[in-house]
């Protein structure tokens, strides 16, 4: 497979990712601002998912309208749902001869959604839940529709690689998110609440009530999102995910190429298995988030320049 091709295939998962993610976010932001009876601080998405300064920030952090209007639908924020949308179908429709027509049309269709005046207005105007839901159930729909039809070779695997990365970094990003607003103390009087937020928008909520039988404690729910195997958004789930599908890219690799994207990925790995963090202690959790967050942008500096052909 060309460079272009397999960047291509990386990326349109990336921003496939990116939007799902961003999507649960704001969604679950948009709940937790509606049932507080103070007014709810935007401030900690407006940093990660926009370019503006600090007086830009204030005077729409507390407006959960006019910031669901920035972060989804302004085209001269960079991060924005609509630029990502519109980059995943960039990218698809330069590599139509790697991806299954069923794919192509359930993303441009994805794209004509997010432009459609209707979804616009009901952002601006109406219910944005509405909107993010059907926004949503499109992205689920794209997901599966990427599992039935795609085959499974070169293009799939650099598919996955793409999108475990993304989603090991969104894991990361929103998890600081949260305890950001509780500074990272664990036993700040809102950290419960902060932690079941989290939980919601890494879709987490029912896997740990059944873990957990409904008790509710700060050190268990980071333990699922960093180490829980069978959580599809943990970060080591992610990461073991990442391993997983650059493995089957061997044959068709440079040996040198792929020894020393393979020895990142497995450094990262091991610093997230056989880390010391303790779970009780918001700092150290924090340290390891940032870890985590070099780690995957290591491996994917190492994919640029060994896979894609940059220096």
């Amino acid at each position: 497979m060309l460079s272009r091709v397999a960047e291509s295939v990386f990326w349109l998962a990336r921003y496939m990712e990116r939007t799902n993610g961003l999507l649960r976010v704001l969604r679950t932001n948009y709940i937790a601002s509606q049932d507080e009876m103070r007014e709810y601080n935007w401030k900690t998405v407006l940093q990660t998912y926009g370019y503006l300064d600090a007086a830009e920030i204030e005077p729409i952090q507390n407006n959960a309208r006019a910031v669901l209007n920035y972060v989804m639908l302004d085209r001269d924020n960079d991060a924005s749902l609509i630029n990502n949308i519109t980059r995943a179908r960039e990218n698809a429709k330069a590599v139509q001869d790697h991806i299954t027509k069923e794919m192509w049309h359930t993303l441009n269709g994805y794209y004509l959604l997010i432009r459609e005046a209707s979804i616009q207005r009901t952002i601006k105007y109406g219910d944005p839940i509405t909107a993010l839901d059907s926004l949503l159930k499109h992205g689920l729909f794209l997901y599966g529709t990427i599992n039935v039809t795609m085959s499974r070779g070169e293009a799939y695997n650099f598919l996955n690689v793409g999108l475990y990365i993304e989603r090991a970094v969104i894991t990361t990003d929103v998890t600081d998110i949260k305890l950001k607003e509780i500074d990272y103390d664990l036993a700040h009087e809102t950290a419960t609440p902060s932690l079941r937020y989290l939980l919601y928008s890494l879709s987490g909520y029912e896997a740990y009530l059944k873990s957990s039988r409904g008790i509710v404690e700060p050190d268990t729910i980071i333990k699922q999102i960093l180490y829980d195997e069978d959580f599809v958004h943990s970060i080591l789930y992610c990461t073991s995910h990442i391993s997983r599908y650059f493995k089957r890219l061997y044959g068709q690799s440079i040996p040198e190429s792929y020894e020393h994207v393979d020895f990142l990925i497995g450094k990262g790995l091991n610093n997230l298995k056989y880390s010391t963090c303790d779970l009780k202690d918001g700092q150290s959790i924090r340290s390891l988030l940032a870890q985590t967050r070099t780690d995957l942008h290591n491996i994917a500096k190492a994919f640029n320049k060994h896979y894609f052909g940059y220096n």
